[in-house]
């Protein structure tokens, strides 16, 4: 008969985790919700869609202990609008459902089948241990880079390999490659390699966020990978399937030599992608046009009109024209962590590279667009 009490700005925060990862499209409704637990000193949220899974605990006042599942999605709008700066959660058994209460507002909301949720992975003993800091930064650099096409579902991943004083993370939808290498302040104890969800690493770095945690321990079972965050707010764990199949092997995709290098203020050229891209519409391409001394950025879409810009850039040489995907573009330029970026270029029909020209370890890679004439 569980009876707790939490505040509900705490609730809150890790409820809209928990109801992301909630299922919406599966037909076992005790997936659409969320596992409340309470023991000991704390409130413990479990949720799940069969390939990411959350557990996280609050600190609560715990009268009795007990565990119910209720629906995700009403939970957090119900916590969301609630007036009072905590919130007290009970169970009624004999009504099968927990009502909800604060301030002077008293919910009540029915219970799903507890014997229908799973049992997710515990927090991984031992493992690799990584710094939480330069874990997430690194997934936000090749995140964008991820396929979101679940019909090439080994695309969707991001490659995590963690080995010695290194930590690198690769990801390509086949139209644009990301690879980022990161040195650790710190050498982990093991190596670590799998095709992890880009979705559940996203998640994951939300969640380290939110905790202010210190580092991410990852241990592996046999198709799973599971995250553990110790932070501020309580400790979380993330769990994954992995991902099956060969990913792509990206090492051959890099140029070894480049007929053009451009040092390019960032700022400047993200500002003028943005623009002229307003007018890159219905697949128009974003064309960059190179000639001494400057790139004319232009954009053309039939029936709706045309833009272009000019800035200098440090071109010499014949000139030529290429044309990208305007949102891949961007994302590269993006994704550059430096006041400065460094265009790596050869032809109209070879990839393009995107790099920081402070720092190694971060290249972008982006297929072209063939222009007509």
């Amino acid at each position: 008969m569980l009876r707790v009490t939490l505040t509900a700005d705490s609730l809150l925060a890790d409820l809209q985790t928990a109801a992301r990862i909630a299922s919406s499209r599966s037909a076992v409704q005790a997936l659409s919700g969320v596992l409340v637990s309470a023991a000991g000193d704390y409130l413990e949220l479990q949720a799940t869609d069969m390939e990411v899974s959350l557990r996280v605990r609050l600190s609560a006042s715990v009268e009795e202990p007990g565990e119910v599942v209720l629906p995700a999605r009403l939970l957090l709008d119900i916590v969301r609008s609630l007036p009072g700066a905590s919130v007290t959660l009970a169970e009624r058994s004999d009504h099968h459902d927990v009502e909800i209460a604060s301030g002077n507002a008293v919910f009540a909301v029915r219970t799903l089948r507890r014997d229908d949720f799973p049992r997710l992975p515990e927090p991984p003993t031992g493992g690799v241990q990584l710094a939480a800091q330069a874990f997430v930064d690194t997934i936000a650099r090749v995140a964008r880079s991820a396929s979101r096409d679940d019909t090439r579902p080994v695309l969707t991943g991001i490659m995590v390999h963690a080995s010695g004083g290194e930590l690198r993370m690769v990801a390509t939808d086949s139209y644009r490659l990301s690879v980022k290498t990161t040195a650790l302040d710190e050498a982990v104890s093991d190596s670590f390699e799998a095709n992890v969800p880009a979705r559940a690493l996203q998640e994951l770095s939300r969640i380290v966020a939110q905790s202010e945690a210190d580092h991410v321990t990852i241990g592996r079972l046999e198709n799973q990978v599971v995250f553990a965050v110790h932070g501020a707010g309580g400790p979380a764990t993330i769990s994954s399937r992995l991902i099956d199949g060969q990913f792509p092997s990206y090492q051959q995709l890099l140029p070894e030599s480049v007929e053009h290098e451009l040092r390019v203020d960032r700022e400047e050229l993200v500002s003028v992608t943005r623009r002229i891209s307003l007018l890159a519409q219905k697949n128009a391409p974003l064309r960059l046009a190179f000639a001494e001394g400057q790139l004319q950025v232009s954009a053309q879409t039939p029936d709706i009109g045309e833009a272009h810009e000019t800035l200098p850039v440090p071109f010499h040489g014949e000139a030529f024209e290429i044309g990208f995907n305007p949102e891949f573009f961007r994302d590269g330029l993006e994704s550059v962590d430096s006041p400065e970026v460094l265009l790596r270029l050869t032809s109209p029909l070879r990839p393009g590279l995107i790099e920081s020209a402070d720092e190694s370890g971060f290249v972008y890679l982006v297929m072209p667009i063939r222009l007509g004439t």
